[in-house]
C-alpha cells in the first residue's frame, strides 16, 4: 500500500510537470498554489497514510476533527496527516532497576527507623495494562514512564516502609515480609496509573561496613541462640517422644499380656474339654498295648520253644554225624595200618633179597635236594654208612619206619 502510494505521489508529480510544461495551455497556477501541492506531496512522503503495527504493540488513533479516538492492536492502520494523531505504546514487560538506591553511598539510599543509610537492590517488572487504554487516559502516558511513573511510586514506597523498620528486620528476620508489603503497595500506586506489576524483586542489601561487620556479628550470635533454643526444643520434643514411646509400649504389653491371658485360660478349657476325650482313648490305648506285649511274649515264648527244639535236633543229628565220622576214621585207619604192615613186609622182604634197594632209595630222596654226593668207599660197599652212623652195625632183622611212623 506504501508502495502504491508513493507511486501515485510519483505520477501526480510527473502529471504535473507536463501539464506546466505544455505551451498550448495557459498558466493559471500561481506560485501559492504550486507550493500548496508541493507541500502536499511531500507530506505524503514523509508521513505515509498506511502505519504498520508489530505484534506486541497498541496505537490509539485520535480524530482531530471530532475528537474521536480508537484502539488498534496488529496490522495496518490509517492515518491522514493534520487529521489522525496517532500514538504507539509497546504492551511487552519492562524492567526497572533502581540504580539510585542500590548503594548505601548512593543518590538516594533509604533511611531505616535508626536513621541508618541501607541500599537496596531493588527490581521492578512491569507492563502497560490495556484494559486501561482508551480516551484522553491512553495520552497521558509519558515518554519516560520508568523515570516519570515507576521510579517515584517505587521511591515513595520503599522510603516509606524502610523508614519503619530496623536494619535488623530488613537485613534478615522481616525481609520476606517487607518485600511483600513493598510489592502490594507498588501494585496499588502503579495500577492507578495505568500499568501492571508483574513482580519486586529484592536483591543484596548494602549496609555501612563497620555497620555490617557488627551486623554479621550480631546475626551469627542470634543464630547460635536460635540453634540453641531450636536444639533445647528438640530435646524436650525427643524426652516427651520417649514418654509417650514409653507409655505406649507399657500399654502394648499390657494389652499383650491380657491377651495371652485370654488365651491361656481359652487353651486351658479347650486342652480341659479335650481331656475328656483323651483321656478313654489313653486308657484304650493302654489296655490295646498290654495286649500286644502279651502277644508279643507269648509269640516270642512259642518262638524260643521251637528254636530250642531244632537246637536239640541238630545236636542230636550233629552227634551222630560226629560219631559215624569217627567210626569212619577208625575204620580207616585200622585198614591203613593193615595195609602198611603188609607194605612194610613186603618192602623187607625185598630189601631182604636185594640190599642195594637202600642205596636206590636213599639217592630217590636226596636227588631233588643234591645232586652229587662224595663219600669215601665202604668195605661193605654202601655209601650211606657214614652218614647212618651205626645203622649198618644193626641187626639185619629189623625194619626201619617208614613215612607214617609205623614198623
Amino acid at each position: 500500500m506504501i508502495h502504491r502510494l508513493k507511486t501515485l505521489t510519483r505520477s501526480t508529480r510527473l502529471a504535473l510537470a507536463r501539464w506546466l510544461r505544455g505551451s498550448a495551455r495557459p498558466v493559471l497556477l500561481t506560485l501559492g498554489t504550486v507550493a500548496i501541492a508541493g507541500g502536499a506531496g511531500w507530506t505524503l512522503v514523509k508521513h505515509p497514510p498506511v502505519q504498520l503495527l508489530e505484534p506486541g504493540q497498541l496505537a490509539l488513533r485520535t480524530n482531530n476533527l471530532t475528537g474521536e479516538t480508537s484502539v488498534w492492536r496488529e496490522g495496518p492502520v490509517w492515518v491522514l496527516p493534520g487529521v489522525h494523531q496517532f500514538t504507539t505504546l509497546s504492551l511487552q514487560d519492562r524492567t526497572w532497576t533502581a540504580a539510585a538506591m542500590a548503594t548505601a553511598d548512593g543518590a538516594a539510599p533509604a533511611q531505616t527507623v535508626e536513621g541508618l543509610s541501607i541500599g537496596m537492590d531493588l527490581r521492578v517488572r512491569y507492563a502497560i495494562d490495556p484494559s486501561r487504554v482508551g480516551g484522553a487516559k491512553a495520552l497521558s502516558y509519558p515518554k519516560d514512564i520508568d523515570g516519570q511513573i515507576v521510579e517515584p511510586a517505587v521511591q515513595a514506597t520503599v522510603y516509606k516502609i524502610v523508614a519503619r523498620h530496623t536494619v535488623r528486620e530488613i537485613f534478615s528476620s522481616q525481609r520476606a515480609q517487607i518485600e511483600q508489603d513493598i510489592e502490594a503497595q507498588i501494585r496499588e500506586r502503579l495500577k492507578t496509573d495505568g500499568l501492571l506489576l508483574r513482580s519486586v524483586h529484592i536483591g543484596k542489601i548494602d549496609l555501612p561496613e563497620d555497620y555490617r561487620k557488627g551486623m554479621e556479628v550480631l546475626l551469627t550470635e542470634g543464630l547460635s541462640a536460635e540453634k540453641m533454643r531450636y536444639t533445647l526444643e528438640l530435646r524436650e520434643k525427643q524426652v516427651k517422644e520417649s514418654e509417650l514411646t514409653a507409655e505406649a509400649d507399657k500399654a502394648r504389653r499390657e494389652v499383650a499380656a491380657e491377651a495371652a491371658a485370654r488365651e491361656q485360660v481359652i487353651a486351658a478349657k479347650a486342652q480341659e474339654e479335650a481331656m475328656k476325650h483323651v483321656l478313654p482313648l489313653k486308657q484304650r490305648q493302654i489296655e490295646q498295648r498290654q495286649l500286644e506285649a502279651e502277644a508279643t511274649r507269648v509269640a516270642r515264648v512259642k518262638q524260643a520253644e521251637g528254636e530250642a527244639q531244632a537246637r536239640r535236633i541238630e545236636a542230636d543229628g550233629e552227634a551222630q554225624a560226629r560219631q559215624k565220622l569217627a567210626d569212619a576214621e577208625a575204620y580207616r585207619l585200622k585198614n591203613i595200618g593193615k595195609v602198611n604192615a603188609e607194605q612194610m613186609a613186603l618192602e623187607g622182604a625185598l630189601i631182604t633179597k636185594h640190599p642195594l634197594l637202600i642205596q636206590k632209595t636213599m639217592a630217590d630222596r636226596l636227588s631233588d635236594k643234591v645232586q652229587v654226593i662224595i663219600a669215601p668207599p665202604h668195605t661193605n660197599g654202601f655209601i650211606g654208612n657214614n652218614l647212618l652212623g651205626n645203622v649198618a652195625a644193626a641187626p639185619r632183622n629189623t625194619v626201619l619206619p617208614d613215612d607214617n611212623g609205623e614198623q
